[in-house]
């Protein structure tokens, strides 16, 4: 992969990443005696570091959301284009690529026609919590219809509300205490099932909790439920066939808000534009991000049904709270929508949904290959999005130490193929593998990915 930048002096870039950079969820003392990864350039699904080595990328830029993979030159100009012409006017106003990318988003989900634009999907999820709790406010001024459900192992955001709607306790460690308002179901999670039951005589007892703690609280108290339509840095956990219509029935019971985080699922991650379509669980707001503009430029949106729009109707010198009292600065930035739907233009154009969903499969048909090595507990996935949960015991399901996870990926990148796992999320279980690699792989580098995985496991000690 030949670079066009001058030579690069790694020593001296390592010296000041060390003097200067403060990196996102590493213990940085280890990198007094390892280096951390640092890239300079990226073809197809190929990165190449300030070595010169070349990896596979098997995690679409390390948080899945390189969906259309790296060199897309007509994304980067999309942009390029804006920035000349105008770069940035807020959304107190508009700009016309906002406008065309809202409109387009209604179109890939249109039953959500009103579109919210922010910068990352914590802010769409925050947004997103705004809204249900001020539509409620709203239609029912005499009731306090405001707490947010979210399943234990799902992951919605990192600024304290959001966080305080995630399901991943060390996440929130030493950041305590979190938000009032926000209480816990347990995970759509087979292989360790909350209710200690086995599919399909359990009733969807995971599903049919919610209703239990509606109940509990008064449905006049909660607002929304939160759910990823596939768990994802919770530890690839796929929902069961049946699951989100029971989640579906119970929301419309109670009138509970059904909010689809799809900021890792969404464009074509799982072999559908969206994740929730496989389930048909018609949520009333969609919070998207990352692949929305395969990571060329940071953007998220918070999609939302007519009749919640609806209620922001008012007369603000009548009720101050009759419009969305909400902004965000960067939020709908004209170069950042240009780049965006050039993004969503060539997933639709070159049919990268439907290559995630044949990649997937070949990709689990050879992950499950695996399941008959001694550290695999289950391999599980949907599209180009799949886990590996690694044990200590097959038969107790004893999860395997992070230590081990941490060779296993290693041992992966020492062979050029970069894969990922569970990071500090939940104690005693950080023990998935997690693999996802952007929407234009090929067969082969899918055969690639699981040589090196299966390489690392047998090799792991």
């Amino acid at each position: 992969m030949p670079g066009n930048e001058p030579e690069l002096n790694a020593e001296q870039l390592l010296q000041w990443d060390r003097q200067h950079l403060w990196h996102h969820l590493a213990p940085h003392k280890n990198f007094a005696s390892q280096e951390p990864l640092i890239l300079v350039e990226g073809k197809g699904c190929v990165v190449r570091d300030i070595r010169g080595r070349e990896y596979l990328d098997a995690l679409s830029g390390g948080v899945w959301c390189v969906n259309a993979g790296y060199g897309q030159d007509s994304i980067a100009e999309a942009a390029y284009r804006q920035l000349k012409r105008l770069p940035y006017y807020a959304l107190t106003g508009g700009n016309v690529p906002a406008i065309l990318l809202a409109k387009k988003l209604a179109e890939l989900l249109p039953g959500l026609p009103r579109v919210f634009l922010s910068n990352s999907g914590t802010e769409a999820n925050e947004a997103a919590f705004k809204i249900c709790r001020q539509y409620f406010r709203l239609k029912y001024p005499s009731k306090e219809k405001l707490k947010i459900i979210y399943r234990y192992r799902d992951y919605h955001g990192t600024t304290i509300a959001a966080l305080s709607a995630t399901g991943q306790a060390e996440r929130k460690t030493g950041y305590e205490p979190m938000l009032p308002g926000f209480l816990p179901i347990p995970p759509a999670y087979c292989y360790r099932c909350f209710f200690q039951k086995t599919y399909p005589g359990c009733d969807i007892d995971c599903a049919r909790a919610l209703e239990k703690v509606v109940q509990f609280e008064g449905e006049d108290s909660v607002a929304a439920v939160i759910v990823e339509p596939v768990t994802a840095g919770g530890g690839i956990l796929v929902p069961v066939a049946e699951y989100f219509s029971v989640l579906r029935e119970i929301c419309r019971k109670y009138e509970v808000l059904l909010i689809a985080d799809e900021v890792v699922t969404g464009f074509g991650r799982t072999g559908r534009m969206f994740g929730h379509e496989h389930w048909g669980a018609d949520p009333d707001l969609v919070t998207m991000a990352k692949g929305i503009a395969s990571a060329y430029m940071p953007l998220s949106a918070t999609s939302v049904r007519e009749e919640i729009f609806k209620e922001f109707l008012r007369d603000p010198e009548e009720n101050r709270l009759g419009y969305f009292r909400h902004i965000s600065t960067y939020g709908g930035n004209a170069a950042i929508c240009a780049a965006a739907l050039e993004n969503i233009r060539i997933i639709e154009e070159r049919g990268l949904c439907a290559n995630s969903e044949k990649m997937g499969r070949h990709l689990l048909d050879l992950l499950k290959e695996l399941e008959d090595l001694p550290p695999v507990g289950e391999v599980r996935g949907l599209g180009l999005l799949a886990g590996i949960e690694l044990v200590a015991d097959k038969k107790t399901k004893a999860p395997a130490d992070e230590q081990t996870v941490g060779r296993v990926v290693a041992k992966a990148a020492a062979q050029g193929v970069l894969i990922g796992r569970m990071n500090r999320a939940v104690p005693g279980h950080n023990n998935v593998l997690t693999i996802a690699p952007p929407l234009i792989v090929e067969k082969e580098q899918i055969e690639q990915i699981v040589r090196a995985v299966r390489n690392a496991l047998e090799n792991a000690e």
